[in-house]
């Protein structure tokens, strides 16, 4: 059996013999490979689809002019594969930060900014204050980032690779880590979060079946619901089954706003033994947005 380490940094922060550290990209070469990779793979994504239907008809007729302009497509992707793929390397190179650095010599305290290729240095005084900027979809974090302000206006955002271990952090540990090593400074640290409201309906939106049980409520009860607490609803008729059935409308609402009500509707059941004549069943678990994957 596998234990989880008490410490919860463990693989983020660490100790050096210059000072503390905390890395956002654990891999540098796996980085820039994936940078790479998306420039190889984008251009002929885009290409494909345009230059396969010219070979099979170049195939099939021997077109000397379509042979001509398959070439030639052949070849502007080539550039484009090139030319993208060289720029996403440099990009990711230049801007991408691999790990920060607290380092403290005398009375001045440093803060080395390593990106993939390059470092730099920056005097704890010459920060204003340093943003932890967290991302919600649905009450669940997508992303999070480490800005640090400079004096001069600058701002370096540092975000960590895809899977990195910094993503699994809880937001608290990682701010409390950044008071401790930015106290002395008086530098401040702040959390602020950006809540993702886009949801591209109907693809994303929830049916009432999906609020009655976010909601713990029957399904007759999610209308009324709905257009009290200003859930925004579409009706539309869905493409599916079309060819077998009559199609037959449905309303989908809004999963941000449902999911904000949820909590409302959660602290209403919490403070009275009823919301809206619903008795919360004791042994219910917290609510959870439905699971579309």
């Amino acid at each position: 059996m596998t234990l989880r380490s008490p410490d919860p940094l463990a693989g983020v922060a660490s100790t050096t013999a210059s000072g503390e550290r905390l890395v956002f990209v654990p891999r540098r070469i796996q980085e820039l490979g994936l940078a790479l990779g998306g420039g190889v793979m984008v251009p002929l994504w885009i290409a494909a689809p345009i230059l396969l239907p010219v070979l099979l008809v170049a195939a099939l007729t021997g077109s000397g002019l379509l042979w001509a302009g398959l070439w030639a497509g052949l070849g502007l992707a080539v550039v484009a594969v090139i030319a993208l793929a060289t720029a996403m390397v440099f990009v990711s190179a230049a801007t991408m930060v691999r790990w920060i650095e607290f380092r403290s010599q005398g009375d001045a305290a440093r803060v080395v900014i390593a990106r993939l290729l390059r470092s730099s240095t920056v005097s704890a005084a010459g920060l204003r204050r340093v943003v932890v900027i967290e991302r919600l979809r649905l009450g669940r974090r997508k992303s999070i980032a480490v800005v640090l302000h400079t004096r001069e206006g600058a701002a370096v955002k540092c975000e960590p690779a895809f899977r990195a271990p910094l993503c699994e952090v809880r937001t608290e540990a990682l701010i409390d880590w950044l008071t401790v090593r930015l106290g002395p400074t008086s530098v401040a640290v702040e959390h602020r979060t950006e809540v993702d409201r886009e949801f591209p309906y109907p693809d994303e939106w929830w049916t009432g079946s999906d609020l009655a049980a976010l909601w713990h409520v029957p399904v007759s009860a999610v209308d009324e619901l709905a257009a009290g607490h200003g859930v925004r609803s579409h009706r539309y008729t869905p493409r599916a089954g079309a060819m077998y059935s009559a199609p037959e409308a449905v309303t989908v609402y809004h999963p941000g706003r449902a999911h904000e009500v949820a909590g409302a509707l959660r602290a209403d059941r919490e403070t009275g033994p009823e919301t809206n004549g619903t008795p919360h069943p004791p042994d219910q678990p917290p609510d959870q947005p439905p699971d579309h994957r």
